[in-house]
């Protein structure tokens, strides 16, 4: 028997490895539509980084990665832009694996971390850390990370009962979501003007002054997370096809549910706590992920080039869109995501499974 077995039909080659027990599926669109996404984010990417009060040609922008070039472009390129496009590529990735999961899990296309409730904790522990407690020494992403998995729990816990649907989490999440956004805006109401604007500049979803600080904790967290989701992948199948037939097939249910939420949970976390909350990044690219590849669910990996590609794109469109005015990444991904909200809205309807 050889190492390596490989098994074509209809666009799929299944593989299998014997050392180690390895097996899986290649899928040729799957295949295609990720290169095309690299090479877009590549793109943004690298024009993100030559425009800007000083442009540099995006010709150079890659030999200035590596420390190549004028020395006043290397400069600019690597300790001055560089750490706010990795932001908003890992934030983008990081919010868009959170969704798949969230949505796969619950079977619910409408399920992200921005309607169940995650963000909205995160935001109330950092307006709380701001108003009330003068950041009681901790920073504003820590508070974020806190407040996310928190309320994570909070939601995992209420939602309990002989273990955790899909269902109820969404249910839980949302009355949780609105309690939540209604203690952040009592306590703004309370705050001095200063806290205030401090508040809202990191509620709307911000890249603005991002550093390698903001980019390490963030790259660990996608690098460690990513793959413990695709390990998971085999679980995450066989629950699309509910509970009942996924114990039949020898899933651990809830074991694989809240595996899953962890992984999910972690994600929206460090994202959040990185750039603040930016909305229906979560939401909106998962679908369109799954809508590109052709699949019956999110597949991680589009799903996160997918994120990464809206989040930098619409960073650059905000530095741009007024002029002199630089304005919060989560403004624009707000209006794009509201409209592709709404047009989700209507098809689920139409389909028949939107209540």
């Amino acid at each position: 028997m050889s190492l390596l077995e490989l098994h074509r039909s209809r666009g799929r080659t299944a593989f299998r490895v014997n050392r180690p027990p390895v097996s899986g599926v290649l899928r040729g669109r799957m295949l295609i539509c990720c290169l095309g996404l690299v090479a877009l984010v590549f793109v943004v990417f690298c024009v993100g980084i030559a425009t800007g009060d000083y442009p540099v040609s995006p010709l150079r922008v890659v030999p200035a990665l590596w420390g190549s070039g004028d020395p006043g472009q290397v400069f600019i390129v690597r300790e001055l832009r560089l750490p706010r496009a990795l932001t908003a590529v890992l934030a983008g990735a990081a919010f868009a694996v959170s969704g798949a999961v969230f949505q796969t899990i619950t079977r619910n296309p409408l399920a992200s971390p921005d309607m169940i409730g995650i963000n909205a904790g995160a935001t109330t522990a950092v307006v709380t850390g701001i108003v009330l407690l003068n950041g009681a020494g901790l920073s504003l992403p820590t508070l974020g990370l806190v407040g996310g998995l928190a309320t994570a729990a909070v939601i995992y816990l209420l939602a309990w009962r002989r273990g955790a649907t899909g269902y109820r989490i969404v249910l839980v999440g949302i009355a949780v979501s609105w309690m939540c956004a209604s203690a952040t805006d009592y306590l703004l109401t309370r705050a001095q003007l200063a806290e205030a604007q401090a508040a809202l500049g990191w509620l709307v979803g911000n890249l603005s002054g991002r550093g390698w600080e903001t980019v390490g904790p963030l790259g660990a967290a996608v690098l460690v997370l990513l793959p413990a989701g695709m390990l998971l992948g085999r679980w995450t199948r066989t629950l699309q096809l509910g509970d009942e037939v996924a114990r039949g097939l020898g899933t651990p249910v809830q074991l694989a549910r809240l595996l899953l939420v962890v992984v999910g949970v972690a994600m929206v976390a460090f994202a959040t706590a990185a750039t603040g909350p930016i909305l229906f990044v979560a939401l909106a690219a998962p679908q369109i992920a799954q809508r590109l590849v052709g699949l019956s669910a999110p597949p991680l990996v589009a799903s996160a080039l997918t994120g990464a590609l809206m989040v930098s794109a619409s960073d650059l469109v905000a530095r741009f869109l007024i002029p002199d005015v630089d304005l919060p990444v989560g403004v624009v991904t707000g209006a794009l995501g509201a409209a592709f909200l709404l047009w989700l809205l209507v098809r689920t309807n139409r389909a028949g499974s939107g209540g």
